[in-house]
């Protein structure tokens, strides 16, 4: 029996230890957000892997914009 046919574009899957170096983490950090179900992952069999573009959009939702304080004017209260 043939399957269909999916897109010709290659999506890259990345395991545990992969992930990790990807992201610079340790894989026990890793192995957290797969516990806490916090990022998308895959499972085939026993192993856990990673589509490359959704660990991309998580990476983009967990950013967080820097701090600009407004300037505001100290005023002197006169004595």
């Amino acid at each position: 029996m043939n399957r269909p046919q999916r897109d010709r574009t290659m999506e890259t899957y990345l395991s545990v230890p992969q992930t990790a170096e990807y992201l610079s983490t340790s894989e026990r950090f890793v192995r957290r957000l797969i516990a806490e179900r916090r990022v998308a992952f895959h499972r085939v069999g026993r192993h856990v892997r990673f589509r490359l573009s959704d660990l991309d959009a998580w990476l983009d939702a967990q950013r967080v914009e820097a701090y600009r304080p407004v300037r505001t004017r100290s005023y002197r209260r006169a004595s």
